[in-house]
């Protein structure tokens, strides 16, 4: 606890407290339950009896112990879940902003994966030499930390005739990437073939 604080927050104090803490920006981005949940909350301190000096050293310790455990729930409830999913999103990213391969180079990762029989190391670098191969076209606009699906549907929306098998090519690379799936030669092959299309194609000019 914060050296700063009362021994025994008030009701304002407390308020402030729950207030200041919800005035970061990841609670802005929960929905209205949740919002429904800490104004609940905030009322009901209004409804507190707040202990006054007849209180024994024990009562204001539970009431203390309360006040705070109540804002530490709120604030977990509200940021833990938006904290995990940006951790999620950053986990499952196509290409690094550390990673500055070109599209022959991973191209050359992947075959030699391939050579290897490294089925799992062939499958995500030909998948990110498909992305990066985009990003060097201007097909799509370089982004690090783009996911998969993100590349899918922005690079689907210039080459309609590849989208559906630019997702099928991302639901791939995340399934071995950052899933259970096992990659195998096909799952190769089919990439090969993606990589080979994609660079052939025509993206649509943007209306």
């Amino acid at each position: 606890m914060r050296a700063d604080l009362p021994v025994v927050p008030d009701r304002d104090t407390a308020r402030e407290l729950l207030g200041s803490e919800l005035q970061k920006p990841e609670y802005a981005e929960r929905e209205s339950l949740l919002v429904r949940a800490i104004t609940w909350v905030m009322e009901r301190l209004d409804e507190i009896d707040w202990p006054d000096a007849s209180m024994s050293g024990a009562q204001l310790g539970i009431v203390v112990v309360v006040v705070v455990a109540v804002i530490v729930l709120i604030a977990w409830l509200v940021a833990g879940p938006v904290r995990l999913g940006r951790e999620r999103t950053r986990s499952a990213q196509v290409l690094g902003a550390e990673d500055t391969r070109t599209a022959a180079q991973l191209r050359a990762s992947a075959d030699a994966a391939a050579s290897a029989g490294d089925w799992r190391t062939a499958v995500v670098e030909r998948f990110r030499a498909v992305v990066r191969s985009l990003e060097e076209r201007v097909v799509i606009e370089p982004r690090p930390g783009r996911t998969a699906q993100e590349a899918a549907a922005d690079a689907g929306a210039r080459l309609a005739a590849q989208a559906d098998g630019l997702r099928a090519g991302a639901d791939v690379f995340d399934g071995v990437e950052y899933g259970d799936r096992v990659a195998t030669a096909d799952d190769d092959a089919a990439l090969r073939a993606l990589d080979a299309e994609v660079t052939a194609a025509r993206p649509e000019v943007p209306a």
